[in-house]
């Protein structure tokens, strides 16, 4: 009877292992299988191909004289790219901080003071403001005008007067040899 007694034991010892067995591996190849089925629904959420290529704009600068803009679309967006003219630097930086509705210092806008680059996009109602063409109206600061209701930027993109809430704003951006900007 102890012979028995002693070959039941492990058989159930056994019999546990293989039932642990066949339930980690049944419950691991269920995992997996879940994970691969739900992988393309998961891959479909991930921006397509042409979004990621509209991501970033590269613009080559090294045509753009002192004085004049361009621009560009990034993300469907218009963005004023605007080589500086010295007297247009200096304005912008000497601007009384005080007089300004969002302030915001000129050296805290760009990253080489000769270019200025902001999304072209009046912060009121969503226009494209005047003064990227040289026979555009500036308005009164010398910068943007938009003439939807009277809004005027300054020579850094700040809002000066009129009823925009906020400054042009600065898109993120690099550059990325001395002719060409990377936006986004």
């Amino acid at each position: 009877m102890a012979d028995q007694a002693h070959n039941a034991q492990p058989s159930s010892v056994d019999g546990q292992t293989r039932r642990d067995f066949l339930l980690y591996a049944t419950s691991t190849v269920g995992a997996v299988g879940t994970g691969l089925a739900l992988w393309p629904f998961v891959q479909s959420m991930n921006p397509a191909a042409d979004t990621l290529a509209l991501s970033t704009t590269d613009v080559d600068i090294s045509a753009i004289k002192p004085g004049q803009s361009v621009t560009v679309v990034w993300r469907g967006k218009p963005v004023f790219v605007r080589h500086r003219l010295p007297e247009e630097i200096t304005a912008a930086e000497q601007a009384v901080m005080a007089d300004l509705r969002e302030a915001q210092k000129d050296s805290d806008r760009v990253k080489k003071p000769e270019w200025l680059i902001l999304v072209g996009v009046c912060t009121h109602l969503g226009c494209v403001p005047l003064g990227q063409k040289p026979a555009d109206p500036r308005g009164d600061f010398g910068g943007w005008f938009c003439p939807c209701h009277g809004s005027h930027y300054d020579t850094s993109g700040r809002i000066r007067k009129g009823p925009a809430p906020a400054n042009l704003p600065v898109p993120p951006y690099q550059f990325t040899s001395d002719t060409t900007v990377r936006i986004g």
